[in-house]
């Protein structure tokens, strides 16, 4: 096994590859000049490899050294990720890691989330955003939140809620584009979910209106930022009635016409095979389910 470079070399490269000064970067290590030279011509000579230019007193980096950087801040960022990870969880064990959509996090989670923290004290969860499946044997997750089929490779899906769509807009555009039917709609700004790209297409089939305009509109990556664009009479927005029962409630939306998408995918809850019989992952697995079915407002 070849012989690894000491993180404080890979420190000194990273601080004077970014900064392209050695001086900076001795300020930011808290190093003299000279023991930031001596940890770089380490790195080099372990290496074999220059990874700096001497330009006029000045150190320009080589082509070699910032392929070799790409790596390196990827190696750092994640041991400071990790480092971080491990000081929160202060010893503790009852850690529950979970990958989350964000939109579905926010609206739907979030707000039922405090009862399952009330059942098991002591308990911390920690939520980050993924949008697409990911091996889980690659990343530190106990579960994850998932919308598509129930396939995911290692793991197993919990089914929560079915996805059901309906056409909304502000109550300002619907009076000034004086939309009244379905057909009207063929006329108005469709706004578009990345992810949802033929729902308008599905749905003007489904209500039997020819819309050759359906596919046109902007495109958002979530659905709060369609949301919000609709709110703002940007357009006329298809969303899942359950991430916006709130704007409905308040009147910032208005439910257009009682004509739902059904969706064939649904919102699941993916645990990994390894981890389906451990005591943390399995209670918030029961715990979720039993919300879906008596929360769920879907038909």
């Amino acid at each position: 096994m070849p012989e690894l470079p000491t993180i404080s070399c890979l420190q000194a490269f990273e601080s004077v590859a970014r900064h392209g000064s050695i001086t900076r970067a001795s300020v930011e290590l808290s190093l003299t000049q000279s023991a930031v030279s001596r940890q770089i011509h380490q790195l080099e000579s372990l290496l074999d490899v220059s990874l700096f230019e001497r330009v006029r007193q000045r150190v320009v980096i080589t082509d070699a050294g910032k392929l070799y950087l790409n790596d390196v801040s990827r190696v750092m960022s994640g041991l400071k990720d990790a480092t971080s990870r491990i000081m929160a969880c202060g010893g503790k064990t009852n850690l529950l890691n979970l990958a989350v959509l964000p939109t579905f996090a926010t609206r739907w989670l979030m707000p039922r989330l405090n009862d399952f923290l009330e059942k098991h004290p002591g308990v911390t969860i920690n939520l980050a955003t993924r949008l697409v499946p990911f091996d889980f044997g690659m990343e530190p997750f106990d579960a994850g939140i998932h919308y598509g089929s129930p396939d995911w490779p290692g793991a197993v899906a919990h089914h929560l809620v079915d996805e059901v769509t309906v056409p909304v807009c502000s109550p300002k555009l619907k009076e000034a584009q004086r939309i009244r039917r379905p057909a009207d709609l063929a006329r108005a700004v469709l706004l578009h979910q990345t992810t949802r790209t033929e729902a308008w297409t599905e749905w003007f089939q489904m209500t039997g209106v020819d819309s050759p305009q359906a596919l046109r509109g902007p495109r958002f990556e979530q659905f709060a930022m369609i949301t919000q664009a609709a709110i703002c009479d940007l357009g006329v927005a298809l969303l899942p009635k359950l991430l916006i029962e709130e704007e409905l409630t308040s009147g910032k939306l208005v439910l257009l016409f009682d004509r739902p998408l059904r969706s064939a995918n649904a919102y699941y809850l993916v645990v990994p095979e390894s981890k389906t019989s451990a005591i943390l992952p399995a209670a918030f697995a029961q715990w979720i389910i039993g919300q879906a079915k008596s929360g769920s407002k879907e038909s």
